[in-house]
């Protein structure tokens, strides 16, 4: 058990340092869709040996229907979901970008309804909390996206003539409604990757697939939205850094353990940490990017752990009222005695 809390735990830490550097490299010029190129070409290169010497029996098993769901799965799990993330990431904070993060598990559910994924039974305490905690979470995510309110914790350079928040600050709400629809792509890739996984559950593999098809995709949307060549070229330790860290970590690692966690003690368990992410992220928030908090930002994330964690309490309900229930059986004496 203890081994699984402190993957877990790592993950979330490695997830939010990840956030941190991408924002550095951000605010040094560095563009976002040349970041998931990197990234995602450096988590491939990571990921080839682990898939060669641990899984390279399974390649057989691969069918031209699979391929092509591991290819939506690309665009919409790392593509579509990390550029958009990282655009919102630009324009707001990381503490505001992992306060979306935390609606992924109910924009999840939300979509699994009308797929016949997902049910709610009215009538059970189980299916009332998961539409309590979807109202929720919806709140917090308006709270988050409409409501600003007062400024708690102020940076060193506010109001500095120059200073990029200044003019970041202008494109708050286009950075929320970009960090809605990532959230919307991340949690299709989830729906997604559950019926990849009951085919080929072969982690490594799959990783490594999807990394090799995110890289192609980010290539192909570099050449139509980058074409200045010398905007390819990362400069400075920094950024070097950065990409090399969220590649072999964040697109690498990370995956490889949220999945090992997600079959040793299910998804339930694996989501009830992502607010993890969100505390992280706003000390370091502070501590090393000086970002200004916002008391909107406060009450709503707030809000949206709240919400997460009463759907995952009906999940896990669901999940006990489903097991078989046990008779006690009482046992017989000995007659020797």
């Amino acid at each position: 058990m203890w081994k699984d809390v402190c993957a877990m735990v790592s993950v979330e830490l490695s997830l939010s340092v990840v956030n941190i550097l991408l924002k550095k490299a951000m605010n040094g010029g560095l563009g976002h869709v040349i970041i998931v190129l990197y990234r995602q070409s450096v988590a491939t290169v990571f990921l080839i040996p682990f898939a060669f010497f641990r899984e390279r029996s399974s390649w057989t098993k691969l069918t031209a229907s699979m391929i092509c769901q591991i290819f939506i799965c690309a665009l919409l799990g790392l593509t579509l979901t990390q550029y958009l993330f990282l655009v919102g990431l630009d324009y707001t904070s990381a503490t505001f970008t992992c306060a979306f993060i935390n609606l992924v598990p109910v924009v999840t559910f939300l979509l699994a309804l009308p797929l016949r994924m997902e049910r709610v039974d009215i009538k059970r305490r189980s299916g009332k909390a998961k539409v309590v905690g979807t109202v929720v979470c919806i709140m917090g995510a308006l709270l988050l996206s409409l409501y600003k309110g007062e400024l708690i914790i102020i940076s060193p350079q506010h109001g500095v003539v120059g200073d990029p928040r200044v003019v970041r600050a202008k494109k708050f709400g286009l950075g929320a409604a970009f960090l809605g629809v990532g959230s919307v792509a991340w949690s299709s890739w989830f729906l997604m990757q559950s019926r990849i996984g009951q085919y080929f559950p072969h982690r490594y593999s799959s990783t490594l697939i999807m990394s090799s098809f995110s890289s192609f995709q980010s290539m192909l949307l570099c050449l139509v939205t980058e074409r200045d060549f010398s905007k390819w070229i990362v400069r400075g330790g920094l950024d070097i850094i950065a990409v090399l860290f969220s590649g072999i970590v964040g697109s690498g690692l990370c995956y490889v353990v949220m999945s090992w966690c997600v079959k040793r003690r299910g998804p339930v368990f694996t989501a009830a940490f992502s607010p993890l992410i969100q505390v992280f992220a706003a000390v370091l928030d502070v501590l090393v990017l000086r970002e200004e908090i916002y008391l909107g930002s406060v009450l709503g994330s707030i809000v949206v752990v709240v919400g997460m964690y009463v759907l995952l309490w009906g999940k896990s309900k669901d999940v006990q009222e489903a097991l078989p229930k046990t008779v006690d059986v009482p046992q017989h004496q000995d007659i020797a005695n």
